[in-house]
């Protein structure tokens, strides 16, 4: 039989009651009341159970009481705020525990305190700010960062030409970094942009593409540094660089050729100065050379002629002094030195018809083609005087008549 059907009078069999229908426990329900269980009792219930497991003590062993009942309430009240205690206790402990951060030494850290920017800047270390109430932005302002850009433009001459270049900046002011501009490195793409497009917008197409990309790559950093200085960004750019800078591919052959040809241009003209510079330092050393040796001739000139001059006074001295005695010397002189050029002798003996003639010459040159094969016979002109004394001491030696041959040499005519 059910326990809450009309013939089982309460006999104890309710579930969330007591035993007895005078009700045992002191929260108990009675037999008879068939109501949903009792919130308070599951309530009183559970504070004793947390109770136990933090220490407190529990209430009377007997419910049955009126005072019982009033006790288990204090406990649960007490219970409740030991609980509470607790747990604020232990998110204390956690909140604190999320207020510690490291700063590296390679950043700086901005704190924000409900929104509003706090005054200095955090330095590296280990630094410990309220959780959900203060705010940190940690920023690197030691790493180099780079960014790259590609686009085609418009020059001056309206041509179109694509350009790509590289930049590389730090964060050189965290404060403004972090506050004044949303999106950084945004307005940096668009500045770079800007000063690109205003850069190669005012230079030729043919600077662009050949040596002046340095130009364009310092012109655009100044540009687009002055960018980042107007809008407080605290971003510094360190380096911008023209990597590749090319005019469409449809008129990239054409280009080509026209490069080509103004290196040809360039490399005639390098060929044409190194032939001048060749060429001119040898025809001043020529120069040079001719007026020295015009220079050298004129002092010679000059010289002998002076020599000449004092000789001719010398001798006009000694001549007054000896007339016949100087003018036999100048006589014998001369014909010395005319004879001394000859290879032909004849010799004329006192008292004979006839004259003998003795090429000398022919005489030497048979001598040299004899004795070539061993040693080579050089005559010089006094060789030769000795040689014809000699020839005329044999013929004279040889003479019949006994009477001093008389040798007498006679210059031959044609060319010497």
């Amino acid at each position: 039989m059910a326990w809450n059907e009309p013939g089982n009078k309460g006999n104890g069999n309710d579930p969330w009651g007591g035993g007895n229908g005078s009700g045992g426990n002191g929260g108990g329900r009675r037999g008879n009341d068939q109501g949903p269980p009792d919130l308070d009792e599951m309530i009183r219930k559970l504070s004793k159970t947390v109770n136990g497991l933090l220490g407190g003590k529990g209430g009377s062993g007997s419910g049955g009481s009126g005072s019982g009942g009033s006790g288990g309430g204090s406990v649960s009240g007490g219970a409740s705020v030991g609980l509470l205690g607790g747990l604020v206790v232990l998110a204390a402990v956690v909140w604190a525990a999320l207020g510690f951060y490291t700063v590296d030494e390679a950043e700086r850290a901005v704190v924000l305190r409900f929104g509003e920017i706090q005054d200095e800047v955090v330095l590296p270390g280990l630094r410990w700010n309220p959780p959900l109430i203060d705010q940190v932005e940690k920023v690197n302002i030691s790493r180099v960062n780079t960014r790259s850009y590609a686009s085609d433009m418009l020059t001056t001459d309206e041509n179109i030409v694509t350009v790509s270049i590289s930049v590389q900046f730090i964060v050189a002011d965290p404060m403004n970094y972090v506050v004044m501009v949303r999106d950084p490195q945004l307005g940096l793409d668009q500045a770079v942009e800007s000063a690109v497009r205003h850069v190669v917008g005012s230079t030729t197409m043919d600077r662009v593409l050949t040596q002046g990309r340095a130009d364009v790559a310092a012109e655009v950093r100044t540009r687009a540094q002055s960018y980042m200085e107007a809008y407080s960004t605290g971003i510094m750019i360190t380096q911008v660089n023209v990597e590749n800078a090319q005019p469409p591919m449809a008129v990239q052959a054409a280009f080509d050729d026209v490069i080509r040809a103004r290196e040809d241009e360039q490399r005639a003209q390098n060929q044409a100065l190194a032939y001048a510079n060749r060429v001119i330092p040898e025809a001043r050393g020529e120069a040079q050379r001719i007026i020295e040796q015009a220079n050298a001739y004129r002092d010679q000139v000059i010289a002998r002629a002076e020599g000449e001059a004092s000789r001719f006074e010398q001798l006009l001295t000694e001549y007054e002094r000896a007339p016949e005695v100087t003018r036999e010397r100048l006589y014998i002189d001369a014909i010395q030195e005319v004879l001394s050029n000859t290879s032909k002798v004849l010799v004329d003996v006192e008292g004979g018809n006839n004259m003998m003639f003795l090429p000398l010459d022919r005489m030497m040159q048979g001598v040299t083609d004899i004795t070539e094969s061993t040693s080579r016979l050089q005559l010089n002109a006094q060789q030769i005087r000795e040689l014809a004394d000699q020839v005329g001491r044999e013929l004279s030696s040889q003479s019949t008549t006994g009477d001093r041959a008389r040798v007498q040499t006679v210059p031959a005519r044609g060319p010497r």
